[in-house]
């Protein structure tokens, strides 16, 4: 009887270990832009937060960015942001990838299929984030229909054969965007920033040919307005983008419903996540399990 119940102990303790270990077993998650400073920009908040929680992040860039600029290109540029990449990456705490097919020419093939869903199995992806078909920039639609054509492949032993498959479908979210066809955003999780916006000016900064350089380029402003100094330079962003925008009705009420408790009119910066209907369809529950920030006590 002494020996039942000892083994009976073990068992108990054993599965109590296990189901702990499930528990506080870290998150491994991919966001997959077309250029290096996509993900920054759509999720770098969220990033930093889930890097800070012990979780695993890895962003993937599908293009080396090598047509990005107004006086430079080719493989001088593509170098120069990959150093920026990995140098927002170290700020976020995230690791990050750069592939080299080239900017502007990015084409949903099934070489670069294969590539994504070899880059989703070795990371082993609990979550994968992307973008939506649906884009000003081709390279960014593009991006899209490539992870979501590999939301279910990833799962399947005879493609890409040379990488196992995965055992479980991750579950996919898209990243945010304003883009109203053929139908809006639909913000199904909100993660609050303010904690870590300092964090995330601090990345974007780093990708300097773009913050700097081509970005204000592109918009008209006179490069030669644009600060030198690196502290002006991060107080010259800070200003450009932290709280500068107010939330809409829609942006608001996803917020209260992942912030209960939470005194929405101070918030001054949010992500915004939609889940994607290819791959794992979690429960709301689950999603506050994905979103472990969201569990904490202040919201």
């Amino acid at each position: 009887m002494k020996n039942v119940i000892i083994i009976f102990l073990f068992l108990i303790i054993g599965f109590t270990t296990t189901a702990q270990e499930k528990e506080n077993k870290p998150l491994r998650i991919i966001a997959i832009g077309a250029h290096p400073d996509d993900c920054d920009f759509k999720f770098g908040g969220t990033a930093a937060l889930f890097s800070e929680m012990g979780h695993k992040v890895k962003f993937l860039t599908l293009t080396n960015g090598d047509a990005g600029h107004q006086n430079m290109g080719g493989g001088v540029l593509g170098n120069r942001r990959r150093k920026e990449a990995n140098k927002a990456g170290k700020i976020l705490g995230v690791e990050y990838e750069v592939l080299d097919n080239h900017d502007g020419e990015l084409l949903p093939s099934l070489e670069v299929r294969n590539q994504v869903i070899r880059k989703i199995r070795e990371w082993n992806a609990d979550i994968v984030l992307g973008l939506r078909p649906n884009d000003y920039h081709p390279d960014h639609r593009n991006a899209g229909i490539i992870v979501q054509d590999a939301a279910y492949l990833v799962i399947v032993p005879n493609v890409a054969p040379d990488t196992p498959a995965l055992k479980k479908n991750p579950v996919f979210f898209y990243m945010n965007d304003n883009f109203q066809k053929p139908y809006p955003f639909s913000r199904d999780v909100a993660v609050v920033i303010d904690k870590v916006m300092n964090k995330k000016i601090q990345a974007l900064a780093a990708h300097e040919s773009q913050m700097f350089e081509w970005g204000p380029w592109t918009n008209g402003v006179k490069t030669e307005t644009i600060p030198e100094n690196s502290e002006e330079r991060l107080e010259w962003l800070n200003n450009k983008y932290n709280g500068r925008r107010e939330f809409n009705q829609t942006e608001l009420n996803a917020i209260k419903t992942w912030y209960p408790s939470l005194d929405i009119s101070g918030v001054k910066n949010a992500e915004f996540f939609e889940l994607c209907e290819y791959g794992y369809q979690p429960k709301k529950e689950e999603l506050a399990q994905l979103f472990p920030m969201l569990n904490r006590k202040n919201n």
